[in-house]
C-alpha cells in the first residue's frame, strides 16, 4: 500500500517535469502527505494537462457519505478495472500524483522501521491514480486515490505491496484523453517496467503526520 509520501520539489521543476503550461495554484512543498489532505494532481482536460489539488481517499459520485474516502486511499490494480467504484474511472478518469518519494514501514522483532523511498536518481514522478468528482447539494469534493500492485523485488523485503511509479515517458500514456476499456487500462499497468528505487531509514518522528519538516527524511545514522 502507500500511505505517506512527500513533494518538496520547485513548482518550476514540476512544471517542466511535466509539462504544464500553467502555475499551480497555491502549491506547496510537503515532508509528510497524508490521507484526507490536499494532493497535488495532474490530469489531461482533452486539450492540455492541468495541475491542481485534490483530497487523497477516493469518493465515487454515487457515495452517500464522503467519509468513505478514509477507506480508498490505495487501489489494489489487479482487481480495479472489475471494482465498481473504480471500474468506470480506469476508463476515463486517471491521474498523476505527484511525489518525490514514499513511505513505507518494515516489519521486524524490534517493531516497524519507516524507510524513505526514492528512484534511485532522486528524481520527480507520478504515481499512477485515479480520481472522481462528488456532489451533494452544494459540497463539491474532487478526489484521487493510489494504484498499487505486488511489490518488486526491491520492496518485497519491505513490504509486499507497493504504488505504481510510472516510468519516465509512460505519464502522458496515463492520462491521454481517451476512453480506453477497464481492462485496457489494466493491461497498461501490467505491462510497466519498474521503476529503478533505493531507500534509508528514517526516525519514528515521521509516524504522525502533525510532523511536516525535514526531520522526517532525515536519515538514520545506521540502516
Amino acid at each position: 500500500m502507500c500511505g505517506r509520501y512527500t513533494l518538496l520539489a520547485e513548482e518550476r521543476d514540476i512544471q517542466e517535469t511535466f509539462g504544464l503550461s500553467d502555475g499551480i495554484s497555491e502549491y506547496e512543498p510537503s515532508y509528510n502527505v497524508a490521507p484526507g489532505q490536499n494532493v497535488l494532481s495532474i490530469i489531461h482536460d482533452g486539450k492540455e494537462k492541468r495541475g491542481g489539488y485534490m483530497r487523497w481517499g477516493l469518493v465515487p459520485s454515487w457515495a452517500k457519505d464522503p467519509k468513505i474516502g478514509y477507506k480508498m486511499i490505495n487501489a489494489r490494480s489487479e482487481s480495479a478495472h472489475e471494482k465498481p467504484s473504480f471500474k468506470s474511472l480506469m476508463a476515463r478518469k486517471r491521474c498523476l500524483i505527484i511525489a518525490d518519494s514514499f513511505y513505507e514501514w518494515q516489519a521486524s522483532q524490534d517493531g516497524k522501521q519507516p524507510k524513505r523511498i526514492q528512484t534511485e536518481d532522486g528524481s520527480l514522478f507520478a504515481f499512477a491514480g485515479l480520481w472522481d468528482k462528488w456532489q451533494q447539494g452544494d459540497e463539491v469534493l474532487f478526489t484521487c486515490t493510489i494504484l498499487t500492485r505486488d511489490a518488486n523485488t526491491f520492496m518485497q523485503d519491505i513490504h509486499h505491496r507497493m504504488p505504481i511509479i510510472l516510468p519516465k515517458g509512460k505519464e502522458a500514456d496515463w492520462i491521454a484523453p481517451t476512453v480506453y476499456r477497464p481492462e485496457e487500462a489494466q493491461a497498461f499497468l501490467t505491462s510497466l517496467t519498474s521503476v529503478p528505487l533505493k531507500a534509508h531509514n528514517v526516525s519514528t518522528y515521521v509516524n504522525s503526520a502533525k510532523h511536516n519538516d525535514p526531520e522526517c527524511i532525515t536519515p538514520l545514522t545506521s540502516n
